[in-house]
Parts: structure tokens; C-alpha cells; sequence
């Protein structure tokens, strides 16, 4: 319960009344991660948790004792803090951006309101829910008249003692339950007179609202919930391996403290005279200090560097995603957008697609193009010889086309069939008419296929005009009448059907009826059993085309029934208990004995390229599944006219549930039966499926497939499947804007989809894999060095390099090579990736990385360290210079040694590269350049001469590098190290050839032949989508913002009128935004999960 004794809060456009019940909350919300004082803790803590990050501090510690080390601090200090630097950066920008996107997002109202009055006629409010429920059709609110009519009197406002019983909090954008109860009466209150945070205000000056919740308490918040974080495949793997790099290297560090503790039982007391033991330590002791000593010195065995040169190398394929013009759509100015980072090479893996049907593989806009009234069919295939001129009405919208004649005769006949249909189509919808000038009509439309059909009537001679709380007011062949709007029975997710109650100006009492043909057919009288009969055949042959349908029948009232009826009606909407279940017995009461007028079909056409992307992706093994809220019908035809479905696919395999609400598939005991059942299809269609459904049937594949799955969809029914999957990605359409905030990445069409998977997606995964494998090649080279060189060294830790290398080895001399193939490298281009789809495939199954591959990397690395330490040693060994002098010292080995290095691993990546650039050439060329340029630098005169201690190895490089038989030495060393590799190369393209080997080998395939769109006999889905609501707003008088405009017959004037319709908002055949329900099951079975396959092949 909620008081509403009110403390006022004042902007500039809207009123805020906080009810004191919540004054212990705020309306304070967090859309930050972070702030100035917890960024540093928080971020730190949140990197540390890293096992890298954490393993390295702990060097760092045991750096600090000198017992253990024997390298100095900053070995470990430089490349920690320039990690952890550069990702607080990234992460502190993420959170700013992220915190900007969304204040941008807030608009008025800021919390869950209760709409009091406004400055509108009839105390409505115009909004905008696209951030809520993806819908961009403008929606009305309407105050209740006992306190619309309080205007903006602060006073009275403040005076007004009421009293608010309302549900809890709760995540239900779509429906809310209340009572006002004020002078001892009680109001109900719904969804309708609330105002919801996140709405947008339109064309509205001023309103006065109750807060009801405020803060995370408001339906925004309650629905946004902590999304899931999303790891890739190579993520997951990469933690596996770095866990298995610790173990090895505990098993590297343990065998040399045991060769440790043997030495110095054997050997050490020779050592004893000039390097005396301390007291109480003994060789077992010794080898304890060994053994930390070498975690130190082997720490580049885990690649501390990895983790920032990985989001560098993914920054750096988003942007590519961002800058690429051919997914850029230039009709709605809509680029490509790479909304996370963090997926991209997932984008090269993907083996199920799972798409939404309506606005991602049609175009979400409708036209009207076939009908059947009264037996006969009307309509004909698009020919614009022989388009319908409408000039005989001034009011017709000059961009609706029509190809048959003989509707447009049989209207100006008068045939009073075909006049009842259009007046049913001009009559029952919730469509809101503008007119600002005489004769210019704007009509907004809550989903397109009520617009089309609103659309269609007014060109064929009835012409919604406007609408009060108690009319609606039409243009019948010139004629002005208004007829009386006794009731409209909305349209919900339950019911699929919307009516309307009027009275005509003849007084005839009248209900119009139109939804899904199923559910018409199921409410008609016996009469009509030979007019249904008939209207079917018309409807199959609709589906034949892809048209989504719709039934419309009638019936006329008796003036007592329904005035007691009305009663009933009323007492049940004013009740608190069971409300919608009272309402909905009504309805299916008074929806009974209906007459046929005839049936609708809208087609809603394929995206460009929608049937070129599918067959392209069905040859790079990807599976598409499409998960729809459509009739099977609609849903099949689809199928076939985008290529998912094909004409050798013979057999169509149905599964039914026992409801969209509970399918039977998608229960626990059935669900691996399904999962085993469409595994063996070759394309997968679920229909009737709820936006809850999607989820569980994209969860289901990744539970016990163990495959990358994609969700692609545009609308707000599509969000739950979009976060469910691995990558997530949003079509930027006609339904708003939620699909795309709730993705990883967004576009406006879905041909782009192949691009994205593969061009975009093979070569990020490719990338990635080309960089983790020589990451870790040459990071396992540079430390098996030091694991050999303690061998000869008595396990005495000793360092095989010179410090400052160990330091700028992963930093400087070889950070930005790897980057430069990983973000530039291409094995084709995009247009070899489109011929060759099958190229995409060997990502699928993990082939350029995986255990097996670092397994392989690893015996690479061990054969080319074995090389790089055993070949300067024996070359140097017993060496003398041109001038006799000794030339097999410590420091020339260590110099000899990282040379070698050095050119090793350089080589090795211009093997790893199969597209040189100028940028790749000038990074690899450049790092030899940069280490020979520090390396001298560090060992001359003057850098010994300022710090002694930092910088020992004082003339080593000139004194080494100007002999004749140390360049032998490394090209001697470099050659043995890339030969297997060569080798191993050569053989393999020879005896078994690479998808990629023999694509490239392939000569280019034949140019495309047009495929011809095939045609059906199938039922196609009714053209039905609405949200439930708008019955109750209409008759409530929410949806004028003012007076219409006095008009005279629009039949008076001449020339057509600049006219207009915008076609928004969910558009699907059957979309689900609320609770599903059980649906009886007639002649035409209704299913709820259908699937097809052919039977003579297997995926």
C-alpha cells in the first residue's frame, strides 16, 4: 500500500510526485562499473585475479629476497606494471563509454509513474517505448478522469488524498495491476495509465505522475539483470594451458633443484675454498633456494604479455569490423558495429546460426497484395502494367499498388460483401490517424500489417479518417459516417484475433472479428462451412506465394444481450482478481456463431541477399536453424524462398508439442530426443516458439553440443536468444533498437552475415591462432635456453642472457612483429573466403589451435632451443679470435645466444606469414634493427661508465659481433632451426593437402546461375502482430492528441494528397511478448515446435 501524500519534485517537462511508503529508496541507479576512488582497488583486484597477473606479483615478491634471486627487481617490475597500465586504460575507457551510452539512454519519465494529468486533450501522454520493448510506433497514456482533472493546479495536486494498492516490483514491462481509491470509490489501474522509466516523451508539453518505484525497483532495472559474461573457445582453452604451463614448469623447476641438491653432494665441496657455505645450510637447502630461484628465471614460460597483446590484437579486428564499408548499409545511414571486443575470432567458429524469421530474413514491411472475399479471390502476380489506378480517390496513398481490376469494379458496384470487408478493415484496428492538414493522413500503426491492411481499405474507398474515446469516424465511398465504438477485445498472445463492438449510424449493433485463420475457423457458425471450404483453397494458394494471412468474419448483435453483457464486462474490468481470466470468458463467449467475410494475405518480402548468404553459410558446414513465432506455413514458405529449404528435400519431418506454452520437444525427458532428431536434419525451422523458447533451444545446443553458436534478430522478442548464444548479433531493423543494444554486433541486413563469419570471422580466428602459436613458440625457445644452460652451469640459476634482454625481449624486440601479423596477416582475401566457402570449416573444428597444436608448438620450441644453446656452445667452445685472443666467455656465449635467438624466431614468423605488407616488413626488419641498435648501446663504454653494476657487459658486441665465425655461427644456427619446419611444410602440402592448399590450387569457380524461386502449396501464416492493450487504450479515449481538423468529403477535391504510414513496431505472424496458452487443436493442427528434414541425407 502506497500513500499518496506527496512531496513534489519539479523539471522542465515533468512532474515528479515521490509517495513518502518510498522515501527510504532513491532513484539513484548505477550504470558504472567504477568510480574516481574505487577505480584502482577495484581494477586491481579484479586483474590480480588473472592467474598470470597473480604468479607474477609473486615473483615479484620472491625477487625481493636475495637468497632466491638472481635476477634484478625490474626484470619482472617493467613488464607487470606496463600489463597491468594498459589494461586499466582499456578497462576505464570501456567503463566511461559504457556509462555515457547509457545516461544517454535515461529519459523521462525516471521512474515507474503513475500518469495523474498532462497537457494534452483528454489528459493523454505520447511516448515511445523502443528501449523497452523494441517497438518504435508512437503509444498513448491516458490519466484516470478523477485526477486528469486536476490539470496542473499544484495546489489541488497536492491536496488530492488517494490512496494506491498496487503489485510489488516485478520484471512484467507489459502488464500492471492496481486500484485508486479516492471519495470512497476505486479506480482500477493498468498498464495503460502507468509510465514506465526508459519511455521517451513525444509531443507532450507537460504531466503530473506518482512515483510508484523508483531506482532499481522500476521495470527498466528489474529487467536489465547481470548479463552473462562471454568467453571464447580460445579463452577457455588458453586458461587450461596456462594451468598446464605452471605444472610444467613446477616439473622443469623441481627437476633442476633435484640436479641441484646432487651437485652439491658431488661437486660443491670443491667450491668450498673460495665460496664457503653459510652455517646450517646444507645441499637439501640449497636445492629449496634453486628451486624458486629457476621460478624465476623460467617465468617467461608464462606469457604475462599474452593477455594485453590479445585484447590488442581483437581492438584491432573490431575496428576493421567498424571501417568496413561493404557492410555498410546506405539507405538508413547504418554502418557495421563490433559492440564488444572480446568475441572476434569466436566470429571464425561459429557452427549454428540460429535466426529470427520477421525484420532479420524479411524486410519487416508489408504490403497488401491478395485477398478472398465471399468465395472469390482477388489479386494477381506483380505486373505494374497493369497496376490499379486509384485516382477515383483523392484520399488514396499514392505508394500502395494493387494488380487486379476487378476489386476496384466490385467496389464502385457496391457489392455488399466486398464493402463489409474493407468497413471491417477500416473499423477494427487500433491504428491512431493524423491529420494535420485537410485531407493529409499519417496513420501510426502499432505493428506494419495493421498498417497495410488500414492502408488497403483506404485506397479501395474506406478511409479511416479519426477516432474518440466513444467513435470511430471512416470515409465510405465520400460518404462521412461515424460509428459508435461500443467495446474493442484486444489482442493478445492468447487469443490471436482482435474485435470491435459498433454501432452504425443506422443503429445496427455489430462485432468484426479478424486473427488467425485457425482460431476464426473455430468461432464461425455452421453456415459457412462451403465459404470455409473455399477461403482455405485461396489460403493455400496464399502460402504458395509466402503471404501471411489473416481471416476476417463478422456478426450482428442483439441490443439486450449485449447491454447485459456490457455489464458483466464492465463489473469483470473493475475487479483485481483473475481480471484478464474473467475478460478473456467474456470474449469467448460473445466470439461465437461468426459469419466469413474472407481472408487477407500480406507479403512480406526477403531481405536482398538472404538467399545467396544461407546457401553460402550451408557450404561452410554452418547450421541455420530459424526459430520463429510464425505458423508453420508461413514459416515453411520462407524456408523455401530464402534456400533453407530445398526441392530435394522430399519429406517434411513435424514435431508437435502440446502447446507454445509447454512444448513437448523441450522437456527434460524429450529434450535429447530432440536434439538427436534435428541433428539429423538438413535445416531446422522452430514455429510458435515464445521469446523463452529461443533461449532454451540455443541453450540446449550448447549443452551437450559443445559447438559456437550465433542468434542473429531485430527485435525485442529476440533478446533473450541473442544473449543466450555465444556471440549474439543485432539487426538494426524496424522494431527499435533492443535486439542491437542486447548484442556483440549489429548491422541493418542479413546478407552481412557472411561477411561478419567469413571474411571478418575466419581471418580473426586465424590471426589469433597464427599469434597464440608463435607466442608461445617463441617464448618456450627463449626459456628451454636457460633449462639446458643450467646443465653446464652446476643448477646454479645463473641467468644464460643478459638482463636488460630478458627485459625487453617480450616488450620491444618482438611485441610489435607478432602484432603486426596478427592484425594484418591474410592466408586469401575476402573474395578467394566467398568462392571457397569451405575454408571456414577447419575453424569449426578447432584446427589451427588447440592441445594438440600447443603440444606441437612446444616439441617445436624444445628441438629449436636445443639448437639455439647446443650449437653457439660447441661452435664457441675452445674458440679463439683473429687476433688469438679467448673468445669463449660468458658474455660473448650469452651474446651469441641471444643473437641466434633473436634471428630464429624472426625467421620462424616470416614463415608463419602468408600476406606481407610494408607495415609487416618494416616491424620485422625494425626489431633486428632495434636490438642490435640497444644492444650496442647498452654494452659500450659510456652506459658502463654511469652505471657499472646495471650495465656489465662492457664492449662485448664489438668485440664479438666483428668475427667471421660468429656470423657463421648464426646462420649455421638459424638454418637448422627453420629446416624441419620447411620440410615438415613441403611434405604435408605434397601428401596431404590443407582445405586452404587446395583451395588456393583451385581454379575460380563458375559464375552463379540465378535460382528460380520455387512455389507452394503450403498454408502460409496469418499476418497478425500486435501487442495486447491497445483494446483497452482505445476505448478509454488514450490516443488523440488533439481534435481532428473539421474535414469535408474527401470525394469533393481533385489530385492525389501527400499521405503517409509508418509502418512500425513487431510485425511477426505470431509474436509472443507475454505468457503463451494452450491452444485447441482443430483441423489444422497448430504446433508449437516444428522441424524439416530430408530423410536420405544427414547433417
Amino acid at each position: 500500500k502506497q500513500t499518496c501524500d506527496f512531496h513534489i519534485h519539479l523539471t522542465p517537462y515533468i512532474m515528479f510526485f515521490q509517495s513518502l511508503y518510498y522515501s527510504i529508496y532513491t532513484n539513484a541507479i548505477k550504470t558504472s562499473k567504477y568510480n574516481f576512488f574505487t577505480f584502482l582497488p577495484l581494477n586491481l583486484f579484479e586483474q590480480f585475479q588473472r592467474i598470470a597477473n597473480a604468479y607474477f606479483l609473486f615473483l615479484l615478491v620472491l625477487q625481493v629476497i636475495p637468497a632466491i634471486s638472481s635476477l634484478s627487481w625490474f626484470t619482472t617490475v617493467v613488464p607487470l606494471v606496463l600489463v597491468l597500465t594498459v589494461t586499466a586504460a582499456k578497462d576505464a575507457t570501456d567503463d566511461i563509454v559504457s556509462a555515457i551510452c547509457n545516461l544517454c539512454m535515461i529519459f523521462f519519465p525516471r521512474a515507474d509513474l503513475l500518469l495523474l494529468s498532462s497537457s494534452e486533450p483528454l489528459n493523454l501522454v505520447y511516448i515511445e517505448t523502443a528501449e523497452l520493448d523494441g517497438e518504435t510506433n508512437l503509444k498513448v497514456r491516458q490519466a484516470l478522469p478523477v485526477t486528469g482533472d486536476l490539470g496542473d493546479d499544484i495546489e489541488k495536486l497536492a491536496d488530492f488524498n488517494g490512496e494506491v494498492r498496487c503489485e510489488p516490483p516485478n520484471n512484467r514491462l507489459d502488464r500492471f495491476t492496481g486500484t485508486l481509491t479516492y471519495a470512497g470509490q476505486k479506480y482500477p489501474l493498468d498498464n495503460e495509465k502507468i509510465l514506465l522509466r526508459g519511455c521517451t516523451l513525444r509531443n507532450t508539453e507537460w504531466c503530473f505522475g506518482l512515483v510508484l518505484f523508483g531506482g532499481p525497483e522500476t521495470k527498466l532495472m528489474q529487467n536489465c539483470g547481470k548479463s552473462t559474461f562471454k568467453r571464447t573457445s580460445i579463452d577457455r582453452l588458453m586458461n587450461v594451458l596456462v594451468l598446464c604451463i605452471f605444472g610444467f614448469l613446477a616439473i622443469m623447476c623441481t627437476i633442476l633443484a633435484i640436479g641441484n641438491f646432487f651437485w652439491e653432494m658431488n661437486e660443491g665441496s670443491q667450491f668450498t675454498v673460495f665460496l664457503p657455505r653459510q652455517e646450517g645450510k646444507d645441499a637439501k637447502f640449497s636445492a629449496f633456494l634453486t628451486f624458486w630461484s629457476y621460478v624465476i628465471i623460467l617465468n617467461t614460460v608464462v606469457p604475462i604479455s599474452l593477455y594485453v597483446s590479445v585484447e590488442i590484437i581483437r581492438l584491432g579486428n573490431s575496428f576493421y569490423i567498424d571501417w568496413d564499408r561493404k557492410m555498410y548499409f546506405a539507405r538508413n545511414d547504418t554502418p557495421a558495429e563490433a559492440r564488444t571486443t572480446t568475441l572476434n575470432e569466436e566470429l571464425g567458429q561459429i557452427k549454428y546460426v540460429f535466426s529470427d524469421k520477421t525484420g532479420t530474413l524479411t524486410q519487416n514491411i508489408m504490403t497488401f497484395n491478395k485477398c478472398s472475399i465471399n468465395g472469390k479471390s482477388y489479386g494477381k502476380k506483380h505486373s505494374f502494367l497493369y497496376t490499379v489506378d486509384f485516382s477515383f480517390n483523392p484520399l488514396a496513398d499514392p505508394r500502395f499498388m494493387f494488380h487486379d481490376h476487378a476489386l476496384v469494379e466490385a467496389v464502385k458496384l457496391e457489392n455488399p460483401e466486398v464493402h463489409a470487408f474493407f468497413r471491417l478493415l477500416a473499423l477494427c484496428h487500433t491504428v491512431m490517424a493524423e491529420e494535420k492538414t485537410e485531407g493529409e493522413l499519417l496513420y501510426q500503426a502499432q505493428s506494419p500489417d495493421e498498417g497495410a491492411l488500414v492502408t488497403a481499405a483506404r485506397n479501395f474507398g474506406f478511409v479511416f479518417r479519426s477516432r474518440t474515446p466513444e467513435s470511430v469516424s471512416i470515409m465510405e465511398m465520400g460518404q462521412q459516417r461515424s460509428y459508435e465504438l461500443l467495446a474493442i477485445l484486444d489482442f493478445n498472445n492468447v487469443r490471436k484475433r482482435m474485435s470491435v463492438i459498433v454501432r452504425s449510424p443506422e443503429g445496427k449493433l455489430s462485432l468484426y472479428c479478424k486473427g488467425a485463420d485457425t482460431i476464426i475457423y473455430e468461432r464461425l457458425h455452421q453456415s459457412c462451412s462451403k465459404l470455409m471450404d473455399v477461403t482455405t483453397e485461396h489460403l493455400n494458394e496464399f502460402a504458395g506465394e509466402g503471404l501471411r494471412t489473416l481471416a476476417l468474419a463478422y456478426k450482428d448483435l442483439d441490443e439486450d444481450y449485449f447491454s447485459q453483457w456490457k455489464q458483466r464486462h464492465h463489473e469483470a474490468s473493475t475487479t483485481l482478481d483473475d481480471r484478464e481470466d474473467k475478460l478473456d470468458q467474456l470474449y469467448e463467449e460473445i466470439e461465437k456463431d461468426l459469419l466469413l467475410l474472407g481472408a487477407t494475405a500480406i507479403e512480406d518480402k526477403l531481405q536482398d541477399g538472404v538467399p545467396h548468404t544461407i546457401e553460402q553459410l550451408s557450404k561452410a558446414d554452418v547450421k541455420i536453424w530459424v526459430l520463429t513465432g510464425d505458423k508453420q506455413e508461413t514459416a515453411e514458405n520462407i524456408g523455401y524462398s530464402c534456400n533453407l529449404l530445398r526441392e530435394e528435400m522430399n519429406e517434411v519431418f513435424i514435431i508437435s508439442g502440446n502447446s507454445p506454452e509447454d512444448a513437448y520437444a523441450l522437456e527434460h525427458s524429450m529434450e535429447l530426443e530432440f536434439l538427436r532428431t534435428a541433428c539429423m536434419c538438413k535445416a531446422v525451422i522452430c514455429c510458435r516458439v515464445t521469446p523463452l523458447q529461443k533461449a532454451q533451444v540455443v541453450e540446449l545446443v550448447k549443452k551437450y553440443k559443445q559447438a559456437v553458436t550465433l542468434a542473429i534478430g531485430d527485435g525485442a522478442n529476440d533478446v533473450s536468444m541473442i544473449k543466450a548464444a555465444h556471440i549474439g548479433v543485432g539487426i538494426s531493423g524496424q522494431e527499435g533498437m533492443q535486439a542491437v543494444l542486447s548484442s556483440d554486433y549489429s548491422f541493418a541486413q542479413f546478407r552481412f552475415l557472411q561477411r561478419l563469419l567469413l571474411v571478418h570471422g575466419r581471418w580473426s580466428y586465424l590471426r589469433m591462432c597464427k599469434f597464440l602459436r608463435y607466442f608461445f613458440y617463441k617464448n618456450f625457445t627463449f626459456t628451454f635456453v636457460h633449462f639446458w644452460y643450467a646443465f653446464f652451469c652446476g643448477f646454479s640459476a645463473q641467468t644464460v642472457y643478459d638482463e636488460w634482454f630478458i627485459t625487453l625481449y617480450n616488450l620491444m624486440y618482438t611485441a610489435l612483429p607478432v602484432l603486426g601479423m596478427s592484425l594484418f596477416d591474410q592466408d586469401v582475401n575476402d573474395l578467394w573466403s566467398f568462392q571457397h566457402p569451405q575454408l571456414y570449416m577447419p575453424g569449426q573444428l578447432n584446427l589451427y589451435f588447440s592441445k594438440k597444436a600447443f603440444f606441437k608448438c612446444a616439441l617445436h620450441s624444445c628441438y629449436s632451443s636445443l639448437v639455439i644453446f647446443f650449437i653457439p656452445y660447441l661452435a664457441m667452445n675452445d674458440t679463439v679470435r683473429d687476433d688469438g685472443k679467448d673468445v669463449a666467455d660468458y658474455q660473448s656465449f650469452a651474446l651469441l645466444t641471444q643473437t641466434c635467438l633473436m634471428f630464429a624466431v624472426s625467421i620462424q614468423l616470416g614463415f608463419e606469414m602468408a600476406y606481407w605488407t610494408a607495415v609487416n616488413t618494416f616491424f620485422i626488419l625494425g626489431s633486428l634493427a632495434m636490438y642490435f641498435a640497444v644492444t650496442f648501446t647498452m654494452y659500450s663504454n659510456g652506459m658502463f661508465l654511469m652505471l657499472p653494476s646495471a650495465f656489465p657487459f662492457i664492449g662485448t658486441a664489438r668485440n664479438s659481433l666483428n668475427q667471421p665465425n660468429i656470423w657463421l655461427t648464426i646462420l649455421l644456427t638459424s638454418i637448422l632451426c627453420v629446416l624441419p619446419v620447411v620440410t615438415y611444410r613441403f611434405l604435408m602440402i605434397q601428401l596431404c593437402p590443407t582445405i586452404n592448399d587446395r583451395a588456393k590450387a583451385a581454379p575460380p569457380p563458375l559464375p552463379r546461375r540465378a535460382r528460380i524461386r520455387r512455389t507452394s502449396s503450403r498454408r502460409s501464416g496469418y499476418a497478425f502482430s500486435h501487442a495486447q492493450g491497445y483494446g483497452d487504450l482505445v476505448t478509454s479515449g488514450r490516443f488523440l492528441r488533439r481534435p481532428a481538423v473539421s474535414r469535408s468529403s474527401g470525394f469533393a477535391h481533385t489530385g492525389r494528397t501527400t499521405t503517409g504510414f509508418s509502418p512500425m513496431g513487431r510485425s511477426a505472424g505470431y509474436s509472443p511478448t507475454g505468457r503463451p496458452q494452450n491452444v485447441k487443436v482443430n483441423d489444422v493442427e497448430v504446433t508449437s515446435l516444428q522441424m524439416y528434414r530430408t530423410m536420405d541425407h544427414t547433417l
